[in-house]
């Protein structure tokens, strides 16, 4: 059995512990704000997070760019090279074209390694489900798992991966295009806090409006309460917006209402960050359905 290489891309917000400790491939995307153009890497190297979320809150605009899929067959092709094959999980078809450029590039790169297995899923999930589905892959492949196996393992179970966050301004969404005018003008109200879930097609669909963060914290958990599986075996995912404070308070919260076996807190990055700003609260888990 061939040796395969699990890839995704730096929208799964992996950070460099959680990349390194499980042999993971990630590749960079451009983000541009200030007129300059930058490549988000997981370190940040190019531009740190607090200090792109500190120019979105000083005014600044950011704008995303899709990868182009020679950009995929560059990351593909070495491992290929190698005598490995590839399982690339790609952020949501319901929220960009990386995972239809990815198929373009595994198309043309099957020509040249006729020999070689080039597996691409759409994992429906982005930011930290996008990146707790990336992390449960490399689980099952530290277990065993066969490239066959994982890719049954990972269609089987990506619509379990439940997205619930909150944002400080819906008009980052709206000016990205995740979410209508109308939404946007409705949840950006003083002291209301817009929550939000990511569906079975990986859209970003506005849920509700609570008063305050506490109680959007505490309607984020009890959606975890209505459809989480396998509490104390579960490792659950949150990512902020350059609020840590935020994160570890739901971290507490989480943990003192369930016995879940472990918490991993990270950032939001930028490219995903230019849609969502500054202020994001996340919280990724598996549950019975999103």
């Amino acid at each position: 059995m061939a040796d395969y290489q699990i890839v995704t891309d730096v929208t799964s917000d992996l950070w460099d512990e959680l990349i390194e400790e499980n042999s993971l491939a990630v590749i960079p995307m451009d983000f541009e704000i200030g007129g300059k153009n930058y490549t988000h890497y997981p370190d940040g190297r190019e531009m740190g997070f607090h200090e792109f979320y500190e120019k979105l809150r000083s005014g600044e605009t950011a704008v995303t760019t899709q990868i182009n899929y020679n950009i995929y067959m560059n990351h593909f092709e070495p491992y290929l090279e190698a005598g490995k094959d590839v399982l690339y999980i790609a952020l949501s078809s319901g929220l960009s074209s990386t995972f239809n450029a990815s198929m373009v590039a595994a198309g043309k790169l099957r020509e040249k390694f006729p020999e070689r297995k080039i597996i691409c899923i759409d994992s429906l999930s982005a930011s930290g489900g996008e990146g707790l589905l990336v992390w449960s892959a490399a689980q099952k492949k530290a277990e065993g798992y066969s490239l066959e196996q994982l890719e049954k393992w990972l269609l089987d179970n990506r619509l379990h991966v439940c997205h619930w966050f909150t944002v400080d301004d819906l008009m980052h969404l709206k000016r990205g295009g995740r979410v209508s005018a109308t939404a946007a003008v409705a949840g950006t109200i003083l002291g209301v806090k817009p929550l939000l879930h990511v569906d079975n097609d990986g859209h970003l669909i506005p849920m509700s409006k609570v008063r305050g963060q506490i109680k959007a914290l505490e309607t984020m958990l009890d959606q975890f309460e209505k459809t989480a599986t396998d509490i104390e075996n579960q490792t659950v995912f949150i990512c902020h917006g350059d609020c840590l404070q935020n994160a570890e308070k739901l971290a507490e919260l989480l943990r003192k209402r369930f016995k879940v076996k472990d918490v991993k807190i990270g950032f939001v990055g930028p490219v995903i960050g230019t849609h969502s700003g500054p202020g994001t609260l996340t919280l990724y888990f598996f549950g019975t359905e999103r």
